[in-house]
């Protein structure tokens, strides 16, 4: 750990940047995976998704950059390469083969569940160790996807 202008000590930022280079692979990782539905979504749903899709990547490629730059504020360092994310991430892989616009939906949507578990629980740390900035950062990872989730399960009713 670099020194920082954080007030917390040591012991607290290190957790904290550990918590924080997890989220962000996963978060790399569910890039990737509404990415690669962006591009291949197809059916009656496509004017409505395709656009959509887009709008929640860069959503979260916004968040990503946060994420790592928290970590990096705190005297860490930001993980990010594709072999890292690989090795890291809690986000089931996404299939190669999906076209059909419900299936990509779907597949989104259990996704982007297991990334705001995780973000749940390092909000849970930085909140346990004081950090009330983290906490607001994850904050509004969490109200802007649990809307997205929202937006997509109400696709599938």
């Amino acid at each position: 750990m670099y020194k920082t202008p954080s007030q917390l000590p040591e012991s607290a930022r290190t957790a904290l940047v550990n918590t924080l280079n997890d989220r962000l692979a996963d978060g790399l990782d569910l890039h990737a995976a509404i990415k690669v539905a962006h591009w291949n979504v197809r059916g009656p749903q496509f004017p409505a998704l395709h656009p959509l899709f887009e709008q929640f990547a860069n959503q979260l490629a916004l968040h990503n950059d946060s994420i790592a730059e928290r970590a990096v504020t705190l005297g860490g360092l930001a993980h990010g390469t594709v072999r890292h994310v690989a090795k890291t991430s809690k986000i089931a892989d996404y299939p190669n083969d999906v076209t059909r616009d419900l299936e990509h939906v779907k597949l989104l949507a259990e996704r982007i569940d297991t990334y705001l578990a995780g973000i749940r629980e390092s909000r849970s740390i930085g909140e346990k160790l004081g950090d009330t900035d983290t906490v607001d950062l994850l904050t509004g990872v969490v109200t802007e996807f649990e809307k997205n989730a929202w937006f997509l399960r109400a696709t599938l009713s």
